[in-house]
């Protein structure tokens, strides 16, 4: 299969297609053939960077013969119609997280892909981040044994970077839940390889200006007696990348000296011109070079015989006796491990990880810790999971 190559087309040339673009243009297993976007310069953008077409709505790429997989990276509310959507004309679909704001659209998307014989892979999410995928296969072996505690906490300024209105209102998937807490219960879930039965949780609202989610505390149980605590705050004071040897989110180095950078060039300004000039197409297309992996903060996963500290560079061990590294050279475009997956699936039949029901079962811990701060009790997964 040397010359196979998995044909692209986007819909939604948005900030995560920007973040996933270097690595879907590096990557020889991948060709982009098309684009869709409201947004006619970024419509350009894409043509002038790939030299494919670049069409005004979702329905005429699907309907171009040459796209063979669909990446839906779209606002949160659009999954759903434009994953039956792409189904429906015979597309593999990469789906950004989270995979939908509810259930039964989950439920939906997954039979659509199942009754048009399509893969569905849901990502990209830090749960592919390959020093999660070195530590979950650490985890259950003989030196370590079964994952029995994980602590992850994550502190950045999520919150104040420009967003559109509904990106501050949770009933329309707005919020640190449904945008970061997916991230850390991808990777909690990849690690500990168990269902999560129950949540108890506490969020933050604390800036009228900014009327949604922008803290979280969540505590886990997993099927099997493990449990997980993830903490995340999105209000721009400390940064976890402190503990992180100051490798930010996306693989690339950041500046210690920079703090608070993302309220100063909020304050006063034009909110929807901020977000316009940080898109796709508004001005010219550049990343860094990765200097680690891409994380999601510190993550501490305490094993029956041993300790694991997943790091931007691999995965410290800590065993009774000695400590050790695994160390995972940086790579030269980050969310290579996506491509593995949809690769496997579409060219290889097997299985992804990251499918229908792992994106729902994602969801269903995120719409957990909703609905546990605001009825103030545990919730039972399996609560959510029959409901109609």
């Amino acid at each position: 299969m040397a010359d196979r190559v998995l044909r692209f087309g986007v819909i939604g040339l948005s900030r995560g297609f920007d973040l996933t673009r270097p690595t879907l243009a590096r990557d020889p297993r991948v060709r982009l053939v098309a684009a869709a976007d409201l947004r006619p310069e970024a419509r350009a953008a894409f043509t002038a960077e790939f030299g494919a077409p670049a069409y005004d709505s979702a329905e005429a790429l699907c309907a171009d013969p040459e796209v063979e997989v669909v990446y839906i990276a779209t606002p949160h509310q659009t999954h759903a119609a434009l994953a039956t959507l792409a189904a429906r004309h015979g597309r593999h679909i990469l789906l950004e997280k989270p995979m939908a704001l509810d259930l039964a659209a989950c439920r939906a998307i997954a039979a659509a892909a199942e009754a048009a014989g399509v893969q569905l892979v849901v990502g990209p999410s830090h749960g592919f981040d390959p020093p999660v995928a070195a530590a979950a296969g650490l985890v259950g072996g003989a030196a370590f044994g079964a994952a029995r505690m994980v602590t992850a906490v994550t502190f950045t300024d999520f919150l104040y970077r420009p967003r559109r209105p509904e990106e501050l209102d949770s009933a329309r998937g707005g919020g640190v839940v449904f945008s970061q807490a997916v991230h850390q219960v991808d990777v909690v879930r990849r690690l500990v390889g168990r269902p999560v039965r129950s949540v108890r949780a506490a969020t933050g609202v604390w800036d009228t200006a900014r009327p949604t989610e922008g803290a979280y505390q969540a505590f886990l149980a997993f099927d099997g007696g493990a449990s997980a605590s993830l903490t995340y705050s999105g209000y721009g004071r400390y940064d976890t990348d402190a503990l992180m040897g100051w490798t930010g989110e996306t693989g690339a180095a950041r500046d210690p000296d920079v703090h608070g950078l993302a309220r100063r060039r909020l304050a006063g300004a034009d909110e929807p011109a901020l977000k316009a000039a940080r898109a796709y197409g508004a001005a010219a297309a550049s990343a860094s070079a990765p200097v680690g992996h891409e994380h999601f903060g510190f993550v501490l996963v305490a094993c029956e015989r041993g300790d694991l500290r997943l790091t931007p560079h691999g995965v410290e061990a800590y065993g009774p006796d000695s400590r050790w590294t695994v160390d995972l050279p940086p790579p030269a475009a980050t969310r290579h491990a996506v491509i593995d997956e949809v690769w496997d699936a579409v060219v290889g039949g097997r299985p992804p990880l990251h499918d229908g029901a792992w994106g729902a079962e994602n969801l269903a811990v995120c719409l957990a810790i909703l609905r546990s701060a605001a009825e103030d009790r545990e919730i039972a997964i399996a609560e959510l999971e029959t409901r109609p």
